[in-house]
């Protein structure tokens, strides 16, 4: 039998100040000599939407490496498991917390990291390039989500990719109605059938604060996720492009998710640049919860 070896990881919530609300995230701060197969496994043991495993960058502007799983499979970019890693890599020591910016490598590549400095401070990332990958008719979108169609507003779903992970966007007439969703396996492997590949899908209502939301990702392996960092970078391109936000630079606003789990969580939104020319950023508040070891 071969010996024994511990690792050590954290959990933090993310989007949130209050423990036990936001999305949870486990983090493995020393994972170099994991095997891909053997994180693909801790993270189902895990059952988090998320899993992060810290490794030596290759790029050398970078602090660290993230290697991101969902129990499903690993992914290239994610939202919440970045700004939970950027929080757990200043806590560590990894990056001084007298640093208010630096770059962390993703498989999508090099992400920056930006913090609102303070007792609790805020993190920030910088979303990847947003494209569209199509547009969906209201009636398509209103059966996955178990919807009537007059409960979709009158703007077209469409699905937006920010680093890898494409976002069907479902703009919905109001909060009820988005707390009313009843997720449609059925209807979800009829559009599938039509759409491959892995994808989620965002339903949100707009608000006088910005969007009330809910995600659903059954292709990662995750049923509903209480916050989505990835998809909050196209929520703000959708609705800028909808007239549902301003697009002036400077603009702020914020999604709430996760409050129909009982996981509420709150996703700020900063446009640099009109119409986020020079970028969107997706910030929040990261409490700690957990410190073990896995023995393995």
């Amino acid at each position: 039998m071969k010996p024994h070896k511990t690792y050590r990881y954290r959990v933090v919530d993310v989007f949130t100040t209050e423990p036990l609300e936001g999305n949870p995230l486990a983090v493995f701060p020393d994972a170099a000599d994991l095997s891909t197969d053997l994180m693909q496994k801790i993270t189902r043991e895990l059952n988090l939407s998320e899993t992060v495993f810290l490794v030596p960058p290759t790029r050398p502007e970078c602090a660290a490496k993230l290697r991101i799983f969902t129990p499903g499979e690993e992914i290239d970019f994610a939202g919440h498991p970045t700004i939970g890693t950027a929080y757990i890599l200043r806590d560590e020591g990894i990056v001084s917390k007298e640093t208010e910016r630096f770059i962390i490598e993703e498989n999508v590549g090099p992400i920056t990291i930006s913090v609102d400095p303070g007792p609790s401070p805020k993190l920030w990332l910088t979303t990847p390039a947003i494209r569209s990958e199509g547009i969906s008719d209201k009636k398509t979108a209103a059966a996955v989500l178990g919807l009537k169609e007059s409960e979709v507003l009158d703007f077209a779903p469409e699905t937006l990719n920010a680093g890898g992970n494409p976002t069907l966007l479902v703009p919905i007439a109001d909060r009820e109605s988005v707390d009313r969703i009843s997720f449609d396996t059925s209807a979800w492997k009829r559009f599938k059938s039509e759409h491959p590949g892995p994808a989620c899908i965002f339903a949100f209502a707009p608000t006088p604060d910005g969007a009330y939301s809910r995600m659903f990702a059954p292709d990662y392996g995750v049923w509903e996720d209480p916050a989505t960092g990835s998809s909050t970078g196209p929520l703000a391109a959708y609705m800028m492009k909808h007239h549902l936000v301003s697009s002036k630079a400077g603009t702020t606003f914020h999604s709430e998710q996760g409050a129909k789990m009982g996981r509420r969580s709150i996703l700020h939104v900063r446009i640099h640049g009109e119409s986020g020319s020079d970028g969107i950023a997706v910030g929040g508040h990261v409490t700690p919860v957990i410190e073990g070891t896995m023995r393995l």
